[in-house]
């Protein structure tokens, strides 16, 4: 699978610490140079038939169709698509005009994930997202009228401008748009943000977690009364409609990351990212060059990344792969761990998989690093 890194936004949401830019003056220069990285990386793919093409960001709806088409054009120069093959596009919502659903609708992408966050104006003008709440309901309808079924919208819990019961009157909503799967994440409080300086200023109050686990509960149960499943700490779909190109990661599928900041692993114990800085990103592609990374893992990095990962969904860690990859020296450890998690019931063996049961998922991260190999 390929993802592409779209480093390119309207404006900065005050939460976000993601790699972007808000000036679009090198943007020809950028496509040109993410066309050339497809190309010079075209062999770095065991499997060249994809499943899934995802073009994240940064904003990829800030291109236009015939430029988003163009990147398809030169994916399918150097690989083959498979039959069932999941395109998505994160779009915001203030760019799903009738104009340009009209024209995704020709293309090759037959999967939206839409920036939707809130239905409510207070939350969006505190993230300062680009949409009002009006545009967040209509862009969905829209997508929907133009053909897309298989829609996501992320969702973000926990925000100081929001409350419990405002938050059941955003998945409502939800369901009354008939949306088949949804991202949804805490307000977190990043580094080097507007809201960072805004909370140390006393002008926003600071997310309270308590308020935030309520929320993610109430989430959780409200959702799979309505038919979704819970997958992933964070994703929540109808049967059919889980994220293939997230489930891969989830998986340790190798991936290919196409632009600046963007990543890639080989399926085994290598991965890589590019450089999060959009001119030396073009300069060296222009010479030929990746600006890129290269880490190789050690069996440990392996073993704690197959942990985080796999205690975060409803597969767990298959404990028969652990077996099969790793020394009993970091077996040994691992099962002395994991004894008292499972007497206690914060962790659970079910056909040789090891889990987290759900009613401990908000804390899936915390439980997981408690058994990394240091």
């Amino acid at each position: 699978m390929i993802y592409i890194h779209i480093p390119f936004c309207k404006q900065k949401c005050s939460y976000c610490n993601f790699h972007f830019s808000t000036s679009l003056n090198f943007k020809d220069e950028m496509l040109a140079a993410m066309k050339k990285e497809i190309f010079l990386r075209k062999d770095e793919l065991q499997n060249k038939n994809l499943q899934s093409l995802y073009f994240g960001g940064g904003t990829p709806s800030i291109l236009s169709v015939d430029e988003i088409n163009s990147l398809i054009d030169e994916v399918l120069k150097h690989f083959s698509f498979d039959k069932d093959i999941e395109i998505t596009l994160e779009a915001n919502p203030d760019d799903l005009d009738k104009s340009f659903l009209k024209g995704l609708s020709n293309s090759y992408v037959n999967r939206l994930s839409i920036g939707t966050q809130s239905f409510f104006e207070e939350d969006l003008k505190l993230m300062n997202r680009a949409h009002n709440a009006s545009e967040a309901e209509s862009s969905i309808k829209r997508a929907q009228d133009f053909g897309f079924e298989n829609l996501s919208i992320d969702l973000i819990y926990g925000s100081p401008t929001s409350n419990l019961e405002i938050w059941k009157q955003n998945l409502k909503k939800t369901i009354a748009l008939e949306v088949p799967h949804i991202s949804s994440y805490a307000l977190t409080v990043e580094p080097k943000t507007a809201l960072e300086n805004w909370i140390s200023k006393g002008k926003v109050a600071n997310p309270k977690e308590e308020e935030q686990n309520e929320e993610f509960y109430y989430l959780s149960d409200f959702l799979k009364d309505h038919g979704f499943d819970h997958y992933e700490v964070s994703n929540f779909a109808k049967p059919g409609f889980y994220s293939r190109h997230n489930s891969s990661y989830w998986k340790y599928k190798e991936y290919l990351g196409i632009g600046p900041s963007a990543h890639s692993y080989n399926g085994h114990d290598t991965r890589s990212w590019n450089v999060a800085n959009n001119q030396q990103y073009i300069k060296k592609l222009n010479s030929n060059i990746i600006a890129k990374e290269t880490e190789i893992l050690s069996l440990e990095d392996q073993f704690n990344e197959m942990i985080m990962i796999g205690l975060r969904t409803i597969w767990g860690v298959d404990l028969e792969s652990l077996n099969h990859k790793f020394s009993n020296k970091i077996l040994d450890t691992f099962q002395n761990d994991i004894k008292s998690k499972v007497s206690d019931g914060i962790l659970v063996v079910e056909n040789n998989h090891l889990k987290i049961p759900e009613k401990h998922w908000f804390m899936a991260d915390g439980i997981a690093s408690d058994l990394f190999i240091i």
